[in-house]
């Protein structure tokens, strides 16, 4: 066949004439027919075919400028640089490549285009073989009209988006599905021997489609009858920052059934921090405490984490015991003692990580640590999973006006039974 005719010719597009960037992939009928926001691009080497595939798409209900090339490098090039969807029309036997390869080589460096393989009269089994290896749709030269080259065009792109789609549903999917294996790690089961001790225990996500944060705890009862309990909060958010904090806690439990101190748990911890974390910025806040079987005292060591309160009967104190240096700050350095609180009967304590209170009250204000204590004493009254559950859904209401919580909350409520 001849080569294009100029008027022809002026109607195709060079690969360096890039559309301009879209919104995205809609297709929408108007007076004018349909227009599809996407460019179409013709690889081809054969002027002949390509006059006619130009000429078919001028007489169908599309509405869209086609760009031709000769050759698989040059639509290569044209589709590292648009940045609109694209639908792209593909002969098989080109001067760089042959047969199903150009399918391969052409969805393996541009996968968001849609694909329609142009074929000949004899190679309809090479078209399904070219859907089957990506490809969304063939068309046999000798039988294109244009009204099948025109709905051809818009059910590939559609096609592809829907694909694209689904691809992005099952990520999805798979994401959700880790971060529940993450934070069940995170938030265990207490590990008690007896019915003795009483914990009630609440995480919170403090953001819109938030599903990880550092923040984790853990309790464990060993053979001599000590309780031993844990909250951290590691510093920052995501999958990256909930992993270490997994590490951190199952390094408590192990140290815990091993026998070691509350200082060498605390050094410990913050060696596995430095070694294990992605950013030396990183750094995590822990409180531990230990319950002897006595009952009449709880001894707590502290790494920058917050206070903690007292509960005893209906009255409720904040406290500070001593407290050391963040883990992971300045590795090596950190000082850290553990203090001895004595307990009535009856006592509790709770223990939680920062979010609980540094939620937004007001455009200027926060919760705060006070603003904590008074909640905490006007709910002093309820059993220990009520007073859990009142604390959280309080802070969460009233910082949800100003955009819900700040961050992540866990909260850890812990004393022995009366009745036991």
């Amino acid at each position: 066949m001849g080569e294009l005719s100029s008027g022809t010719a002026a109607r195709l597009l060079e690969p360096d004439r890039i559309p301009e960037q879209q919104a995205g992939p809609t297709v929408a009928a108007d007076a004018s027919g349909w227009k599809v926001d996407a460019a179409l691009l013709l690889v081809e080497d054969d002027s002949g075919d390509a006059l006619l595939v130009e000429e078919m798409l001028a007489d169908s209900e599309l509405d869209s400028s086609l760009t031709w090339c000769k050759t698989l490098a040059e639509a290569r090039r044209f589709l590292e640089t648009c940045r609109i969807p694209v639908c792209v029309l593909l002969d098989l036997h080109l001067p760089d490549v042959h047969g199903l390869d150009a399918v391969s080589q052409l969805v393996g460096s541009a996968p968001d285009a849609a694909v329609i393989v142009l074929t000949g009269l004899a190679e309809s089994e090479t078209g399904l073989s070219a859907v089957a290896h990506g490809a969304q749709d063939y068309l046999v030269k000798g039988r294109i009209d244009p009204e099948t080259l025109g709905r051809a065009v818009r059910y590939a792109l559609q096609r592809k988006h829907a694909e694209r789609s689904t691809a992005a549903m099952r990520t999805s999917r798979l994401i959700a599905q880790e971060n529940a294996r993450l934070e069940r790690a995170l938030l265990p089961i207490p590990l008690l021997l007896d019915e003795s001790f009483g914990v009630a225990a609440r995480y919170e996500a403090g953001r819109a489609h938030g599903l990880l944060s550092g923040d984790f705890y853990d309790v464990v009862q060993t053979a001599d009858g000590v309780v031993h309990a844990v909250i951290g909060d590691v510093s920052g958010h995501g999958a990256a920052e909930a992993a270490l904090g997994v590490c951190l806690r199952v390094a408590w439990r192990t140290a815990v059934l091993t026998g070691v101190t509350q200082l060498e748990k605390i050094a410990l911890l913050e060696a596995i921090l430095v070694a294990e974390r992605s950013d030396p910025h990183v750094f995590a806040t822990v409180t531990m405490l230990v319950f002897p079987p006595g009952r009449d005292r709880v001894l707590v060591a502290r790494a920058g984490h917050p206070g903690l309160l007292l509960r005893s009967g209906p009255d409720v104190t904040w406290v500070e015991p001593a407290v050391g240096m963040a883990l992971g700050v300045l590795p090596g350095a950190g000082r850290w003692v553990v203090t001895e609180l004595e307990l009535a009967p009856g006592s509790e304590l709770v223990l939680f990580t920062d979010g609980l209170f540094e939620g937004r009250t007001g455009p200027r204000s926060r919760l705060g640590e006070e603003g904590l204590l008074a909640m905490a004493r006007r709910h002093a009254a309820l059993e220990p999973r009520a007073f859990v559950d009142a604390l959280v859904a309080e802070a969460t209401g009233s910082a949800s006006p100003y955009g819900g919580l700040a961050d992540d909350v866990a909260v850890l409520h812990l004393g022995w039974r009366a009745d036991s």
